[in-house]
């Protein structure tokens, strides 16, 4: 019995805190909503940009850890056995997506390539319409990667943004953002697949749990409340 406390009240705590974790995405999500400019780095995923999808991943963990937590805190059959199913569905949609990208990689790359070229035509018709003035998306990643158009400056024709040249200098980044974008893509992979496994094995562990206590709570006849 006293394990099965502890282990009530350990789901309670771990879920508290990804309750906590999922608000505070949720918000950061909302914020970036509220100042974020012109995105047209990718025309075809505007609508999974940072902004929505921290939207989108903070109400899905908070859903889910309200469910663990008040499941958990009341004995209830009925919220345990949702969170399970929703762990569950979490995890293949984890596995199916990382099963894609192994398999459709290299039409991956090219999609990414023409998206971009989309892009980017669409951020110089953007800048026309508002004098060369604007920054948006395109200007943020150059920033960061210090690389110049998708493979190179020429590609921004005759108006070439500041984001392209080195500071205190005159030359444009010698290379391009999609070999940027793509180096270091493969170099944090490792690090990426770690993580999917570690976020598998908590949904794993959980989905064990929840079943575990579910199971006591009907042998205990305490039923739906």
């Amino acid at each position: 019995m006293s394990c099965l406390k502890c282990l009530k009240y350990t789901m309670c705590v771990v879920n508290f805190i990804f309750f906590i974790c999922g608000a505070t995405v949720f918000g950061l999500g909302i914020y970036l909503m509220t100042f974020s400019r012109f995105s047209s780095l990718l025309p075809s995923l505007q609508a999974m940009n940072i902004a929505n999808t921290l939207f989108i991943t903070g109400i899905i963990i908070t859903c889910v850890s309200f469910l663990g937590f008040l499941g958990a805190l009341k004995e209830n059959r009925c919220l345990l056995i949702s969170f399970f199913i929703l762990l569950f569905i979490l995890m293949l949609a984890e596995l199916v997506a990382a099963c894609l990208l192994l398999m459709f990689e290299s039409r991956i790359d090219s999609f990414i390539h023409d998206d971009l070229k989309k892009g980017l035509q669409n951020s110089i018709n953007h800048r026309q319409s508002y004098n060369y003035t604007i920054e948006d998306d395109w200007d943020k990643v150059q920033m960061t990667f210090h690389c110049c158009g998708i493979t190179n400056h020429t590609q921004w024709g005759t108006h070439v943004p500041k984001s392209c040249i080195k500071p205190n200098e005159t030359h444009y980044w010698p290379h391009g953002c999609f070999t940027k974008l793509k180096d270091t893509f493969e170099k944090n992979l490792l690090n990426t697949g770690i993580a999917v496994i570690v976020i598998c094995i908590i949904e794993v562990l959980g989905m064990c749990f929840t079943m575990t206590l579910f199971c006591h709570i009907r042998q205990t006849g305490l039923g739906y409340k």
